[in-house]
């Protein structure tokens, strides 16, 4: 007798469980419904924009700036900067594919050239722009910058873009010296003796066998600060 209760009472139960399913797919199915249809419109649309527009917009940018490399590395920066009139260059490559990984790069070689140039504050604003996940060619970036700062008396900028530099890719001993006594010599200019002697101090330290590694002795010196190791 306990066992048809039992049975009678999950039966009960799963007819319970079936109705409260039925009640709420009655109030809830229209928005159910319309929520998934616009998570399949977002995901449409994004495989649409990302197969056919971006993906064929990518290839040109590509090609555009190809292109204006040809002519960078051949020292032709006005060419390489403004285009041939048949072929862009990197401003328009800017302007006409915005959003591709090619007009990204693009800021990075308007604003060498800007640089280069003597005109600081479009490298400023070209090589503020540009991100990358490769660290040697960001931390080329930001050196580039604080050289534009350095030179628009902007020093407390410059200098914090050197150590940026400096500290991006610290196994490199090459660039992360060189952007660490830019920044020791930028702190110098601005009077902040005591961070100067610490970077100073920092490369002899941690890059002993690089250029600047072997001579920031004689800038430790100046600023009375000799190590008697």
């Amino acid at each position: 007798m306990s066992e048809t209760k039992t049975t009678a009472a999950q039966e009960l139960s799963e007819i319970q469980v079936v109705q409260k399913a039925r009640d709420f797919w009655s109030r809830f199915s229209k928005p159910v419904i319309y929520a998934g249809s616009a998570v399949i419109l977002l995901v449409g649309g994004w495989l649409l924009y990302q197969n056919f527009i971006l993906g064929p917009k990518q290839k040109k940018a590509n090609d555009a700036i190809s292109r204006a490399q040809a002519y960078f590395a051949k020292d032709s920066l006005n060419l390489a900067l403004n285009g041939d009139g048949a072929n862009a260059g990197f401003l328009k490559i800017i302007k006409n594919y915005s959003g591709t990984d090619a007009a990204t790069l693009a800021h990075f070689y308007a604003g060498a050239i800007y640089l280069r140039n003597e005109d600081f504050n479009n490298a400023i604003k070209y090589l503020k722009d540009y991100s990358t996940d490769a660290t040697q060619i960001q931390s080329a970036a930001w050196r580039m910058l604080g050289d534009a700062y350095m030179s628009v008396d902007k020093k407390e900028e410059g200098v914090s873009y050197y150590v940026k530099a400096g500290k991006l890719n610290e196994k490199d001993e090459f660039t992360s010296s060189e952007n660490l006594f830019r920044a020791a010599l930028a702190y110098e200019t601005i009077g902040k003796r005591d961070e100067a002697i610490a970077l100073y101090k920092t490369i002899k330290e941690k890059y002993p066998k690089s250029d600047k590694g072997a001579s920031v002795d004689k800038y430790l010196a100046r600023l009375g600060s000799i190590s008697n190791d």
